[in-house]
């Protein structure tokens, strides 16, 4: 056993039956130790001081539960830093709430015209598809969408066709320049 171990063992035993001035000597002695973690943890004067004061609250709690009096220095190094964690859990949730709270559901100027933009471009590569494909894609991409035997009664083409068929139109608009100009300044 240390000489320190030897002095906050009396510390411990005389702050469990309630003495005063050995809770503030725990209290002077370990305060240093509580703010050195928080302020590896980065946490501001304001928080360290609101950390340690959870600290020095959960120690009245449990100290009589310390099982070896030479562990306080242990236990008040793990639980500060327990407590630095959930204060900085809470910064980055509530920050993450202030930031859903602040988003604007309407879509901007710029969105509406992009969008409009990009439905124009659309309309325009689907009237140079042949007849056949246009017919196709407005079958497939109705709400509901139109069940694959229909649209092989309807168009008069296999079942089995109509993905590969369906693949092939989506290529031929992507390859629209209009379409493919949009698709270039989106993955920019």
């Amino acid at each position: 056993m240390s000489n320190n171990d030897d002095l906050v063992a009396p510390l411990v035993h005389d702050a469990v039956r309630g003495n005063p001035s050995s809770w503030q000597e725990i209290v002077r002695r370990y305060t240093p130790l509580v703010r050195s973690v928080c302020r590896r943890y980065g946490l501001a004067a304001a928080d360290t001081d609101d950390v340690a004061g959870v600290v020095w609250l959960r120690l009245v709690t449990h100290l009589a539960d310390l099982r070896t009096p030479a562990a306080l220095p242990g236990w008040l190094s793990v639980t500060t830093q327990r407590e630095c964690l959930a204060l900085l859990r809470h910064y980055t949730r509530q920050t993450c709430h202030d930031e859903w709270d602040v988003a604007d559901t309407q879509p901007q100027p710029d969105a509406r015209f992009l969008q409009l933009e990009r439905r124009t471009a659309l309309q325009h590569a689907i009237a140079t598809l042949p007849d056949r494909d246009r017919h196709l894609l407005s079958m497939l991409f109705c709400d509901p969408p139109t069940p694959y035997t229909r649209i092989s009664m309807t168009l008069r083409i296999p079942v089995g066709a109509i993905g590969p068929t369906r693949q092939r139109c989506l290529g031929r608009l992507r390859r629209h320049p209009a379409i493919a100009a949009l698709l270039t300044t989106a993955a920019a």
